[in-house]
């Protein structure tokens, strides 16, 4: 008994039992020993020694007697470097079609696997990704991977391949990732050439040459793609193009009668806080003004095909309580001029970033006490006004300076409710006006005077008035067609949803100064595809103005006439021109374009094919999208949404 307690006292201090050997040969049997362990580890190297990752046995000895003495360390590190999967394999029996299965050469990546510009390799790679068959023949939705119609079986890193390479195909690199790859490979060419040629004077001249080169392209790239921030720190960028931008091309984009090759593409931006009551086209760039009774105006650069940033916000305006109406891009494009149920106005100049407000008009104030309706003429020197004030039932245009806002001149419509609409010649040098009574006069701003005065056929309430196409001029061209202006149709629509289109080259076929034109003429066709009050008319336009810089001109044959009502979802509808034949193929009844606010045409390139449109033949699409030439068709309308459609015939 003292023993025991002396044992339990004494604890973790006893001394240990000693192993009999029977006992260490059964430890040894089951759970083995350090000298049975590396003989399987020597036996295994040997067997093994041609696997293409295997080594030699003389090496392996050496890796092994270093683990055990601290010799031959190059050979431990060579079988620490395997990996599980390269010291087991597992049997997965006969492998059928072997002459099908696509397999890499040493398990690796090969050249085609990366994009070309990742110079990384994958941090991890699955070891059974060459193990793993794939059908591509029996499944219907991987056919379109294989390279060839025989082909069936490939590996699982084939097929990861594969997938990316379908990937790239649906889902192309953005523009903007290309340019910043771009400018990354110039700068690694530059600062290698730098390194490697530090000491030689000549080639420093060469890269500090190649380095200029470089940079005028990268301010040529930009000038389509620059921000609102980077343009406004120049204003002559706004008003110049390149000989990829708006303008640069001479061809003509021809439109044809009864079917229309329409697509659509992303909308403009998100869904506004308001109405879209105004919307204007940049004259040379690709830029969209929209605004609204929200008091704000958004400026978006138009990029459809960009899948991850279609058609970017650039900035925005904000003016308090100021419902703004009319917004429209100075046709040199570096000033916007708009307004609301105000009696001022507002410039933007893009050039600064400064805003002037112009308040009042000298001399005219009792007779234009808010400026809500205004247009600029397509020449850029004048303003018209709509007057706010009648007398004796006389409507009055107020015709200011776009550069001093002076006032210049005043037409006159005598008609009942004053003046409905007016819209100004193409050169500039007048207006046609209609009163709300269906009386036309055609002003001529040089002469200050009205050339003429009709009537518009059965006009129950005009509403809308606006001129489009050209009067081509020839070496007969007479002076009345030249007094008269060069567009060639005028509409105009009234309050039953009718809309006469009038033709005005038989008026300007007098040998005199004088117009010919008829006080009740006949419209060239008669339009009834609407049955509530015309609220917009707009014509697409002919050509695109280079602003004399140097460029040439993109045409069009024929002209587009847009008519829609914002009294009703969906009415809207498409005329040619010269042919007055309503296009039958859009819109479509299951187009969803809502109460339409705003309407407008413009210049574009190449964009990206949208999720609705006309069938309008595929091989005249494939023509015309390879030359570029797009026309933009824009819809604003009650819940604050911007629609956008590019027409190529």
């Amino acid at each position: 008994m003292d023993q025991v307690e002396e044992e339990k006292e004494n604890g973790p201090d006893r001394v240990a039992v000693e192993e009999d050997a029977t006992e260490a040969e059964l430890e040894k049997l089951v759970f083995g020993n350090d000298a049975g362990f590396r003989a399987g580890i020597k036996s295994h190297v040997r067997e093994t020694s041609q696997h293409p990752y295997g080594s030699d046995d003389d090496d392996d000895e050496d890796g092994l007697e270093g683990a055990d003495g601290g010799k031959g360390e190059e050979g431990g590190e060579a079988l620490g470097g395997l990996d599980d999967s390269e010291l087991f394999f597992l049997d997965a029996g006969p492998a059928g079609n072997q002459g099908a299965i696509v397999v890499h050469e040493g398990g690796g990546y090969r050249e085609g696997d990366l994009d070309e510009d990742d110079t990384e390799m994958p941090a991890w790679e699955d070891s059974d990704d060459d193990r793993m068959m794939v059908s591509l023949a029996n499944n219907a939705r991987l056919r379109k991977l294989r390279n060839f119609e025989g082909e069936d079986l490939v590996n699982g890193r084939e097929y990861t391949r594969r997938l990316r390479r379908q990937f790239v195909r649906l889902n192309p690199v953005p523009e903007w990732v290309q340019y910043a790859r771009r400018q990354e490979s110039r700068k690694k060419k530059r600062r290698k050439s730098l390194e490697s040629n530090e000491s030689g004077s000549s080639v420093d001249e060469a890269s500090s040459g190649e380095e200029m080169d470089v940079d005028d392209d990268d301010e040529e790239e930009e000038l389509s793609a620059k921000p609102l921030a980077k343009l406004l720190q120049n204003p002559d960028a706004l008003i110049r193009t390149t000989n990829r931008g708006i303008g640069s091309s001479s061809k003509r984009i021809k439109f044809r009668p009864e079917v229309i090759d329409i697509q659509r593409t992303r909308d403009v931006g998100g869904l506004q806080p308001s109405a879209i009551t105004s919307l204007s086209f940049h004259p040379t760039h690709p830029m969209l003004l929209t605004a609204g009774p929200a008091s704000t105006l958004y400026l978006h650069r138009l990029s459809p095909s960009d899948s991850t940033n279609p058609n970017p916000l650039l900035t925005s305006l904000h003016v308090r309580r100021t419902p703004i109406t009319s917004a429209f891009f100075h046709p040199h494009g570096s000033r916007i001029f708009f307004s609301g149920r105000k009696s001022h106005f507002h410039i933007w100049d893009l050039a600064d970033g400064a805003v002037e407000k112009i308040s009042r008009i000298q001399g005219h104030s009792e007779q234009q006490r808010d400026m809500e309706r205004f247009k600029l003429s397509p020449c850029g020197r004048w303003i018209g006004l709509v007057g706010s004030r009648r007398k004796a039932n006389v409507g009055l245009i107020n015709i200011l300076d776009a550069q001093t806002t002076q006032w210049i001149a005043e037409a006159r419509v005598e008609s009942r409710g004053g003046i409905a609409d007016f819209a100004w010649w193409r050169d500039g040098e007048g207006l046609t006006a209609a009163g709300k009574g269906g009386e036309v006069i055609e002003y001529s701003l040089g002469l200050r005077r009205v050339l003429a005065r009709w009537f518009d056929e059965g006009a129950v309430g005009t509403t809308v008035l606006c001129l489009g196409g050209r009067i081509k001029p020839t070496n007969t061209t007479t002076a009345a067609a030249a007094a008269l202006g060069p567009d060639r149709y005028v509409a105009v629509g009234s309050t039953t949803g009718i809309v006469n289109v009038y033709d005005r080259l038989p008026w300007t076929t007098t040998t005199t100064a004088e117009t010919s034109i008829p006080s009740r003429p006949k419209p060239l066709r008669t339009l009834e595809s609407l049955t509530t009050p015309i609220s917009h008319l707009v014509f697409s336009p002919v050509e695109v103005d280079a602003q004399g810089h140097g460029q040439s001109r993109r045409q069009s044959q024929g002209v587009i006439l847009a008519l829609s009502s914002r009294w009703k979802r969906n009415a809207l509808r498409l005329v040619h021109l010269p042919s007055g034949t309503v296009y039958r193929n859009w819109p479509t009844s299951t187009t969803n374009l809502g109460r339409i606010t705003a309407v407008g045409f413009g210049w574009g390139g190449a964009g990206g094919a949208g999720e609705e449109g006309g069938g309008g033949g595929g091989e005249k699409r494939e023509k015309s999208s390879a030359a570029g030439l797009l026309l933009y068709l824009a819809l604003g309308n009650e819940q604050g949404r911007c629609g956008l459609w590019e027409i190529r015939g």
